[in-house]
């Protein structure tokens, strides 16, 4: 029986990793061990910063709110209150959205929530 040999499996393994490290400095892109710990090492960072980018997001909606519920003469937490003891469900995105894009409407919610 012939002897299996893996070079073409293992090239392609290797040009495919290669292909991922594009861009990558010095050895990194076209040394296979390096390129390897670089790719696992960028996925770990790709996992946390999708958390990261999600809390900057939010805090950035945050203090979008407080800057236009300020001009009511409202604070940020006193305005987060009373929409829930008015039982309005509208989340931070949509109400930054709307302070930002579309000041009359979120002026009928602030003046509702006031009363």
């Amino acid at each position: 029986m012939a002897r299996i040999k893996r070079g073409t499996t293992v090239r392609a393994k290797h040009k495919k990793l290669l292909a991922l490290t594009k861009g990558y400095r010095h050895g990194r892109k076209n040394l296979v061990k390096r390129a390897k710990e670089a790719i696992l090492k960028a996925g770990v960072f790709s996992y946390r910063d999708r958390k990261v980018r999600r809390r900057d997001m939010r805090s950035k909606w945050i203090v979008t709110l407080n800057a236009a519920v300020r001009e009511h003469g409202m604070s940020y937490s006193v305005f987060i209150k009373a929409l829930h003891d008015h039982n309005l469900k509208l989340d931070r995105k949509t109400l930054a959205d709307l302070a930002e894009n579309h000041k009359e409407e979120f002026n009928k919610i602030i003046e509702k929530v006031k009363k």
